[in-house]
């Protein structure tokens, strides 16, 4: 399913689907399959629909990179003048590779090495979102053996339940990630006695693929209430960063619109700063929400197999290109490219990787036949950042369409780029 935003990217002219201008059948015979497309278009609306929820507002959109690291999407959300939230210095690398700029970072993750720390603070990231009190002798000591001052937030663990997949909850009091609420206040004046460290904000993350608004209301209380008891400890609080996990209608979830969602945030956390007197900038680190409804997945059914007890469809796409159904048990909508007049039947459909968890759908009904095009729908974020080449299979290419204009966003892997790094024994 879609999103109003992504429905007019992606729609159908004479039964056949087109992203934007350009057919994905010709996309599909073109590049081939399995093959990632994103609209320009999409990406961009659904930017706007923050970024002009934001204006007049002291807020800044960070995009979270871990949802969608490809160069050329990056690339368009830097010019956006967006900034971004990353997980690792390989992050960092595509973010600036892309045109963004080390001072729009904002660097979180739970295990930081001191390479990754030292490569950022050279780099002149805005911020770095620390989880524990280890994290933050490191970062001390890095910064110390730098000359510098590393500019921190902590991200504080509300223990608000997101009523998500458990496996993409991060802010209960079981998940690895952030620092005990009860905590937080004595970890805060440890942060603030450490002399290369200037504290300058704080940052939640309650989870991913949200569909309501009521948690982040019941984190942001909690945290202001933090905010309260932390600067009455002496150390000033210029940000705060509400994390990202917005999410987007795979099937039938209904989530907030985003622009309904930011202003909400902002007045309630503006409403505190009138009673205190204290103004402080909102970070936004949004990430399916922008990218999840502005690309799909095309596959080609290389068999039809009738079961027993199932019908198969038998596509070249597999897990390794999408990983979410078989890690998340996610749904995702699946159609075919061009409509057929034909009966419909039910079918799972399947890859060719040697695991019976290796399915893209279950209990679809779809009028196909074999060499048909499928596309699999809303997986512009984390389809492409999490494939893998298990079974030895080249990863898929990437394309950007923009209008009737296409780009190659990423060339498809071939096999002998798998095992370039590889040497057998010597003789």
């Amino acid at each position: 399913m879609t999103d109003s935003a992504s429905s007019h990217a992606f729609h159908r002219d004479h039964g056949t689907l087109f992203v934007e201008g350009v057919s994905a059948a010709d996309l599909a015979a073109q590049f081939g399959t399995p093959l990632y497309v994103y609209s320009r278009a999409a990406l961009s609306a659904a930017w706007h629909a923050y970024a002009d929820a934001c204006a007049g507002r002291r807020a800044k959109v960070h995009v979270a990179v871990k949802a969608n690291s490809n160069l050329a999407v990056l690339n368009v959300f830097a010019r956006e003048g967006a900034g971004f939230d990353i997980v690792s210095a390989g992050e960092l690398a595509r973010v600036l590779a892309a045109g963004g700029k080390a001072a729009d970072v904002v660097f979180s993750g739970v295990g930081k090495t001191a390479r990754e720390m030292r490569e950022a603070l050279e780099a002149g990231v805005k911020c770095f979102n620390v989880e524990s009190i280890p994290e933050l002798d490191r970062l001390n000591d890095v910064a110390g053996q730098l000359g510098m001052r590393a500019p921190v937030s902590l991200r504080v663990n509300p223990d608000v339940d997101p009523k998500t997949h458990p496996y993409i909850s991060t802010g209960l009091k079981a998940n690895k990630f952030g620092v005990a609420f009860d905590e937080a206040r004595a970890t805060y004046r440890a942060a603030a006695a450490m002399p290369h460290l200037e504290v300058v904000g704080i940052d939640c993350h309650i989870g991913s693929q949200i569909t309501e608004i009521s948690p982040y209301l019941d984190a942001i209380d909690k945290v202001l209430e933090l905010v309260d008891q932390i600067e009455a400890d002496g150390t000033s609080i210029r940000h705060i960063d509400v994390g990202g996990g917005l999410g987007i209608r795979y099937d039938d979830e209904t989530p907030p619109d985003i622009g309904e969602f930011v202003r909400t945030v902002l007045d309630r956390i503006d409403a505190h700063s009138a009673k205190t007197g204290k103004a402080r900038e909102v970070y936004f680190e949004p990430g399916r929400s922008l990218v999840g409804n502005a690309g799909l997945l095309l596959t080609t059914v290389e068999f039809l197999k009738p079961g027993a007890e199932k019908n198969f469809a038998i596509v070249d796409a597999a897990m390794n290109d999408l990983a979410r159904p078989a890690m998340y048990d996610a749904y995702h909508a699946i159609e075919p490219v061009a409509e057929r007049a034909a009966p419909a039947q039910t079918y799972d459909v399947v890859g060719p990787v040697c695991e019976s968890g290796d399915w893209l759908g279950r209990a679809r009904t779809l009028a196909i036949e074999a060499g048909d095009v499928l596309a699999i729908r809303s997986a512009g974020a984390y389809g492409f950042v999490m494939s893998s080449n298990y079974n030895t299979r080249a990863r898929a290419a990437e394309i950007l369409v923009d209008g009737t204009r296409v780009h190659v966003a990423r060339e498809r892997e071939d096999v002998a780029q798998l095992f370039a790094g590889e040497r057998v024994l010597p003789d």
